[in-house]
């Protein structure tokens, strides 16, 4: 115990120092982009017609309690995607953004709820939206401007971020897998990215 004590006392701030670093690390990993730990996939589009495209291939993989959350600034083409994934699943019906009345509701071969949380002014407003339950319902779930809620959502959804491109009609289309239900599907998704406007 004599000779332990003095080399506890000389190895003792190196231990609190590497505990230190490991807290940090930590830390830093949990502010990470979560783009940075899991796979995306990028997809180039040139018209509305592509990006039509790529969220009819989504739309051909969806299966029941998906959900897709879609980023990006305004007139990036998050409606327009919404609408093109919606025909895909055979809505019928005209879809409108729900922006004034947060959802809608459509029938097709899964049922499409259609969410818009631009107005919802804290998060305390999400509960009421009931997702656990929606996603439940054996439909599929797609939120406009989701990235404000991403702390209230599951850990398994497709992330749909828009960004400009050079053109008037270039968008930047990344897609983010999040957990193991999406990355199941990454070949799958990749391959639909690579075939945009082939």
């Amino acid at each position: 115990l004599l000779i332990i004590w003095p080399l506890l006392r000389l190895v003792g701030p190196f231990l609190e120092w590497g505990q230190m670093c490991l807290l940090s690390e930590l830390v830093r990993v949990g502010r990470e982009p979560i783009s940075r730990l899991n796979p995306v996939i990028s997809a180039s589009t040139t018209s509305p017609e592509e990006t039509a495209q790529l969220a009819s291939g989504l739309a051909d993989m969806a299966m029941a309690g998906d959900l897709l959350v879609l980023v990006g600034d305004l007139g990036a083409g998050k409606t327009a995607f919404s609408k093109a994934y919606g025909a895909a699943l055979g809505v019928e019906e005209t879809m409108t953004s729900p922006t004034f009345t947060i959802a809608r509701e459509y029938e097709g071969r899964l049922t499409l709820h259609h969410l818009d949380v631009y107005r919802l002014e804290q998060m305390a407003e999400v509960l009421d939206l009931d997702l656990p339950g929606l996603l439940e319902s054996g439909g599929v779930v797609l939120i406009e401007w989701g990235d404000a809620i991403i702390p209230m959502l599951p850990a398994d959804y497709l992330e749909v971020r828009f960004t400009f491109g050079e053109g008037d009609d270039d968008r930047e289309i990344a897609l983010n897998l999040v957990g193991e239900n999406w990355e199941s599907r990454t070949a799958a998704v990749t391959e639909l990215a690579a075939g945009i406007g082939a």
